[in-house]
């Protein structure tokens, strides 16, 4: 899309040089769908190009992984490849030896849920090479994958201010609502870390779509830490980001009761892509099943897989005329 209103477009990462009509600019891949009227009631006028910020697209160390606003999709996705083939502590390289050794997909399971996270996407290559993951976390969509993917991971956002400060929180709270979040005029989203804790538990990702290659209408991940205790974070069915956080693994009723106290019937989404009541429905039915999977005790019962698009007595309606087809 032609955006006609912008006069100007400037090389910089500073939040300092943010003014009123800026947008900040990675992949763009929004901001030249939507067009420069689609964010404010004032049309933009400046596009801040982070292009040039040399930022990593993704950094490993063993306390975690840091993946850059600016990371693409296509960088995420070559990431468990990458440390598929790292060296494991005890077993350097000449190159191990001068870098030094780093975590590999084996020692790190919730790696697992790199790859269905950005599938999710159900986009073309050319998207993956320039949709980053920072964009899809400030667009805020309640089926935004890297949305899931990072709050599903415990992640927490650095964000950059104008002011010169920075501040950190979790993703989770970082969407506040569909296409709503934390982020106050001029910040910018600097990084999102994924810590250890996370990346070594095990991982459960189920997702229900009302078409074959529509857009995530539940989105659950689970995590099972070497505790015992389980994550469960609730995605695109809902507005916004929900965890539930368990000491031990529950059984079906305070997983069903859990679910009740945190999310109310309003919290549940409502658009083209899945009725609220549809969307509550899966919910239950995919945590239960992420329970199962991760329930290893002696006589628990295997877990049920779901298919990965709605059953056929889904409910579904038509679109509005502003939601369109």
């Amino acid at each position: 899309m032609d955006m006609n209103t912008i006069e100007a477009v400037v090389r910089t990462a500073d939040p300092a040089e943010w003014r009123a009509g800026d947008a900040w600019l990675a992949g763009g891949t929004v901001l030249f769908s939507y067009g420069s009227t689609a964010f404010g009631p004032e049309p933009l006028r400046r596009l801040l190009d982070l292009g040039s910020a040399g930022w990593p697209a993704v950094t490993v160390t063993d306390a975690g992984i840091e993946l850059a606003a600016t990371c693409t999709v296509a960088e995420l996705y070559a990431l468990p490849d990458t440390l598929a083939g790292a060296p494991r502590a005890g077993e350097p390289t000449a190159q191990a030896q001068q870098a030094g050794s780093q975590p590999t997909a084996r020692d790190w399971p919730g790696l697992d849920l790199i790859r269905p996270c950005c599938d999710s996407f159900v986009a073309s290559f050319k998207v993956w090479n320039m949709s980053t993951v920072g964009g899809n976390l400030c667009t805020s969509l309640p089926a935004g994958p890297m949305i899931s993917l990072c709050a599903g991971l415990d992640g927490t956002a650095t964000v950059l201010s104008p002011d010169g400060s920075s501040r950190e929180l979790p993703v989770a709270d970082f969407i506040t609502g569909d296409g709503q979040n934390a982020l106050a005029p001029g910040e910018l989203l600097r990084s999102v870390s994924l810590p250890a804790s996370a990346l070594s538990s095990r991982a459960a990702f189920r997702r229900l779509s009302l078409s074959n290659l529509g857009r995530s209408g539940v989105l659950l991940i689970g995590m099972l830490d070497g505790g015992g205790r389980l994550t469960l974070t609730v995605t695109a069915a809902t507005k916004r980001p929900v965890q539930l956080r368990f000491g031990s693994l529950p059984d079906a009723a305070d997983l069903a009761a859990a679910l009740d106290g945190a999310i109310p019937d309003s919290l549940y989404h409502d658009d083209i892509h899945g009725l609220p009541a549809w969307r509550r429905d899966m919910t239950y039915r995919l945590a239960e099943e992420i329970r199962d999977e991760l329930d290893t005790r002696p006589g628990a019962v295997p877990a049920r897989v779901s298919g990965e698009f709605w059953p056929p007595q889904s409910p579904r309606r038509e679109p509005t005329p502003q939601e369109g087809a």
